[in-house]
Parts: structure tokens; sequence; C-alpha cells
């Protein structure tokens, strides 16, 4: 507990969080978890999706390729057990600020972006994600809006 609290604040100093450590209440393990949800929609993590969530996590995390691959594992595990999307955003709710949550969500929207086609489904599973992690419908469609943006820039 003292060691997760140390991490915390060294984290909001500037420090780095541990590249290799996942544990169940880090957040970037629950906003992987999301990922791997939105990207296996409609059907397996094929290899043009992998590669997208890999991208994905290793820039917005800044973590090498190594790590990143344990991440994905992680969170596959985590989506695989998962009953609903409350034990990911509850967490991230109690973890991230405002900010840190809108980044999630444009996360989420560049992994549902692709394949370049946002179905039905998809929409409403990010509005679901959205309105639990407590984005509003204007912040939520503003950040759809900029993925798509800059996908076709």
């Amino acid at each position: 507990m003292l060691a997760d609290i140390k991490q915390f604040f060294a984290e909001l100093t500037g420090g780095h969080k541990q590249q290799d450590a996942f544990g169940e209440t880090d957040y970037r393990r629950a906003a992987a978890a999301l990922l791997v949800h939105v990207a296996t929609l409609e059907g397996d993590l094929d290899e043009p999706r992998r590669r997208a969530l890999h991208d994905i996590l290793e820039t917005r995390f800044s973590l090498d390729a190594a790590a990143t691959d344990e991440l994905i594992a992680a969170a596959q595990a985590d989506d695989r057990e998962a009953v609903d999307f409350y034990h990911f955003t509850s967490l991230l709710m109690r973890t991230l600020d405002e900010a840190g949550r809108l980044r999630i969500i444009e996360m989420l929207w560049e992994m549902v972006y692709a394949d370049g086609v946002v179905s039905e489904f998809e929409a409403n599973v990010m509005w679901r994600i959205a309105d639990l992690l407590g984005v509003s419908d204007r912040e939520r469609i503003a950040l759809r809006e900029r993925v798509a943006a800059a996908r076709q820039g």
C-alpha cells in the first residue's frame, strides 16, 4: 500500500510509472482492458487491431514493446473475466482527474477508428463507457470528431 502511494506521488511530481508492474489497481491495466474490449467488439483481436492496440498503449503510456505486450496480455485476461465495465471505470474514476479520463476516451476512439469505421454497436459502447467515466456527451462527441479528423488529415 505504501509503495503504491509513493509511486502515485512520484508520477504526479514528474516521475514515471514502472513499465513492467501492471497490478490490479494500475489505471493503465484498466484502460487497456477497455481498449481490448473495444478492439474485440466485432470479433477476435486480429493482427491489424492488435498492432493498433499496441501502438496506442506504447505511445500513450510511454512503454517499451515488451511492457506493452505484458499489459495487453493482462488486459485480455481482465476483459475475459469482466461482467461489465464498472470494475474498470470505477478504478479510472478513483485514479484519474477529468483530463486523464478524457485521454482515456480519446484512446478508445483511436481504437474504434483503427479500421476507419464506427459501427452503431461501437458508438453505443463508447457512450456507455464515457458516461461511466463522467465524460459529457459534448466532450465525447468532440473527442470522436478530433480523432476522426486526425485520421483523415
